[in-house]
């Protein structure tokens, strides 16, 4: 399944089952095939969306030597959490500025 969030204020972002739901949780919307976010509701998804894309490296994990090396072309293909959600940001960026919900599912 697909999740494909419009606004009439951009075009259409497509991510995968996984990814939307993912998205939906961090948005704090139900996991339901259709949905809206409302104008009045973007800020705090704004806001939510940032938050999760701030690297969130505790001291515990930085003070601990990465055992794992790993070549370079593995490294290169990784996408971190902060581009993947870089789309939806830009979506309700768009949309809360022209004063546009964003739909899925319909």
């Amino acid at each position: 399944m697909l999740y494909r969030f419009k606004s009439q204020a951009a075009a259409e972002l497509i991510m995968l089952h996984n990814d939307g739901e993912e998205v939906l949780r961090l948005l704090g919307k139900d996991i339901t095939p259709k949905g809206v976010i409302t104008v009045a509701q973007m800020p705090n998804a704004i806001h939510a969306l940032q938050k999760a894309m701030q690297p969130s490296e505790t001291p515990e994990a930085s003070s601990q030597p990465e055992t794992e090396i790993r070549p370079l072309d593995d490294t290169k293909d990784a996408v971190t959490p902060a581009q993947r959600l870089h789309p939806m940001l830009a979506l309700l960026q768009a949309s809360v500025a022209a004063g546009q919900d964003v739909v899925w599912g319909v």
